[in-house]
């Protein structure tokens, strides 16, 4: 077996990079969305006591104090899994571990192959969804479609931690427009009897699972899932290392496997429409004063006053594009450019927000190099980011969230939105079930 990079490309763009990985010119059968059955490996709270105590958010939303908090807390914590030590044993470590937990009955492996139902309550709403085994298909097959471009380290970093677990060790999120049969078995699944775990996490959200074992209730979701579509909601690098290691296997005459499935949770957008959250920017290195003044050559500009639930109100009012610039306790609503997004893109793309955002003022008219030291995204809290700003004399830019319509028409024309466009939530938990590729 080839070594992590011996079969990852070097030297390509991320666009360059994300159309090979995503495999848009692979020749793909006609078997369309497929969620399979597995066995599913979950920790045994008898053993590991509080669930909430081992389970995490997903690795990416985990920074770099939280990773130091959960490493020094519970021995089984799935961060040591997701986000190993980068010192030696690092990867192999993870290995380690995993086998020791299974070894010990700290992990469980369930004795024949399943669908979950997966229940997340929250934030005055409920999500319901199903996780498996998500059949991985190129691009070109217009069965799961990534609206985001992916990065090679990200997917190095991943496909050597996944190598050496050889396991799923989170759930990518995807969604799909059903509204039929798979929705009542997971109603009824979920509504009908008790469920074999439950978690209420940190952040108060309560987490749920139930199995469906039985085959003749995988024949029906399968039926109804063979002609749909799924877009990649969140998980690209996961869904991206998914397809490296089925081409690595293949490259190696290995043939169809459990390879050719990834970890994923399937959730029905017309019975629980996600919810997408805006991405907001941090200039640091731009002062509030300079950043309003050079938008003014393309932007209308007028300075909003009050607090901020009412700045923000005015923004989702706002004709977009639209972009609230904050800081030094002021704030400025940019409306109506005068130019447009040019490019190669669709009509669609060059209207997005964060298109026009990266063109035409970070790039144009603030001259900034698109990197994480000159830019700074922060997760759907606008006053988190205006604390930001103000505290490297920068600006914040705030942003109204993308359309979900918008997202999945872009997907489908095989077109990716800018970088940090989306945060679709909420995400599936690190932790409540795993899967193994040698079982």
């Amino acid at each position: 077996m080839p070594t992590v990079d011996d079969d990852l490309p070097s030297g390509l763009s991320p666009e360059e990079f994300s159309a090979w990985i995503f495999g848009a010119a692979e020749p793909f059968d006609d078997a369309g969305l497929e969620l399979a059955p597995f066995r599913g490996v979950r920790f045994d709270p008898e053993v590991v006591g509080d669930l909430a105590a081992v389970t995490t958010p997903p690795y990416d939303l985990i920074d770099d104090e939280a990773v130091r908090r959960l490493r020094a807390g519970d021995v089984h914590s799935v961060v040591r899994l997701i986000l190993p030590d980068p010192d030696p044993p690092g990867y192999t470590g993870a290995s380690r571990a995993l086998r020791s937990w299974l070894a010990e009955g700290a992990l469980v492996t369930a004795r024949s192959p399943s669908l979950y139902v997966y229940e997340q309550v929250g934030g005055g709403s409920v999500q319901r969804g199903l996780i498996g085994g998500v059949g991985l298909r190129p691009e070109s097959a217009k069965v799961v479609l990534p609206h985001e471009n992916v990065f090679a380290g990200p997917v190095r970093d991943r496909l050597a931690l996944m190598a050496a677990t050889r396991a799923n060790l989170e759930p990518i999120f995807l969604l799909y427009e059903g509204g039929a049969d798979a929705a009542q078995i997971i109603d009824s699944r979920a509504d009908g009897s008790p469920p074999i775990s439950e978690v209420t996490a940190e952040d108060g959200y309560v987490h749920r699972l139930w199995r469906v074992g039985e085959p003749e209730l995988h024949t029906r979701i399968s039926l109804e899932l063979r002609g749909r579509q799924a877009l990649i909601a969140d998980g690209h690098h996961r869904y991206a290392t998914y397809r490296a290691l089925q081409a690595r296997h293949h490259a190696a005459g290995d043939g169809p496997g459990p390879w050719d499935y990834g970890l994923a949770l399937l959730v029905d957008s017309v019975r629980y429409p996600p919810r997408l959250g805006a991405i907001h920017r941090v200039l640091p290195t731009l002062a509030p004063e300079t950043a309003v003044e050079r938008a003014r050559s393309v932007f209308r500009v007028s300075e909003v006053t009050g607090p901020l639930p009412d700045a923000l109100a005015t923004l989702t009012d706002a004709p977009g594009p639209a972009f609230l610039l904050a800081g030094g306790s002021r704030m400025w609503l940019l409306t109506a450019p005068n130019a447009a997004v040019s490019g190669p893109h669709s009509e669609r793309w060059r209207r997005l927000d964060t298109a026009v955002l990266d063109q035409l003022l970070i790039e144009d008219v603030w001259d900034l190099p698109e990197n994480e030291r000159s830019v700074e995204v922060v997760h759907h809290d606008a006053a988190a980011a205006i604390r930001r700003a103000d505290r490297s004399g920068g600006t914040a830019v705030i942003l109204n969230p993308l359309r979900v319509e918008d997202v999945l028409a872009v997907a489908a024309d095989g077109e990716r939105v800018p970088r940090k466009s989306t945060s679709f939530g909420p995400k599936p938990r690190s932790g409540l079930v795993l899967r193994l590729l040698d079982t």
